[in-house]
């Protein structure tokens, strides 16, 4: 029964496998949502089936074999060449990464705050252009997420450099001041739920986490979208915003970064 079920789940991936690749129209494969529906509903659920491990997991293990140990560069490339070329994943991505760079390096942020940490990519990414003595505390709601992340953040040995803290960003933003004797963050990067994009900014407000020059730079305002994110920033006299259009990550799909500076 086992392996009746396993040959079914084999050749049906195989099936879909070739229809997207050869079959289905390329301005269908640029769709948006038809991508993130291939990746995230149709291929993941059946290669964890097929392999018996997670996404990260796999994404793990695709670092410990082929980056260097110590060496933050090498895992970020590891874990591009994974995505490009064999499973795609939610990570910003190697082109939009190069925007969060350029916006950080800008910054050159004290105090940094991610919310979103999945498997560490671009938290890696930023805590490998802090200068000396800077912080960088980064949220992820999913456990399972946050464990492989550890590992990740460790191998690329920024372990030192980042707190990584587990739960809802609605509960631990107003904690913040008080268990991390934040005054306020230079830099935000928002790329979690994105329905949680404009309430967790106007937490960031209320707690008084913002200072004025403070800058918040949020990932897939086009794909899969944060039109109300959008709304906020772009018509509020609190902020002065601007949209960096790029690709979804590891696609040819439209999406982009927003940046936005708080003006207090």
């Amino acid at each position: 029964m086992l392996w009746s079920l396993l040959a079914v789940t084999v050749v049906t991936a195989a099936v879909l496998y070739v229809l997207y690749r050869w079959l289905i129209p390329a301005a269908v494969r640029s769709s948006g949502w038809l991508t993130l529906l291939w990746h995230v509903v149709i291929l993941e659920r059946l290669l964890n089936i097929m392999t018996g491990s997670t996404r990260p997991q796999r994404m793990l293990k695709a670092v410990q074999k082929n980056a260097t140990k110590g060496d933050p560069e090498s895992v970020i490339s590891a874990i591009d060449y994974y995505c490009r070329h064999r499973e795609w994943a939610m990570n910003v991505g190697d082109e939009k990464g190069l925007i969060l760079d350029s916006v950080l390096t800008e910054v050159n942020p004290g105090t940094a705050l991610e919310l979103g940490t999945y498997c560490g990519y671009s938290t890696i990414r930023i805590a490998r252009l802090l200068s000396p003595g800077s912080k960088l505390i980064t949220v992820e709601f999913n456990p399972d997420f946050a464990a492989v992340a550890r590992q990740i953040i460790a191998y690329a040995g920024l372990q030192d450099k980042v707190t990584l803290v587990e739960g809802p960003s609605g509960d631990l933003i107003p904690k913040m001041k008080e268990r991390f004797g934040i005054k306020s963050f230079d830099f935000v990067f928002l790329d979690h739920w994105k329905d949680r994009y404009v309430p967790d900014t106007k937490l960031l407000e209320d707690c008084g986490l913002l200072r004025k020059g403070t800058v918040l730079l949020a990932d897939n305002v086009i794909c899969p979208g944060a039109p109300e994110y959008l709304k906020y920033v772009k018509n509020s006299a609190h902020y002065e915003s601007r949209y960096y259009k790029s690709n979804l990550e590891y696609t040819t799909v439209e999406d982009g970064l927003e940046k936005s500076v708080f003006l207090g």
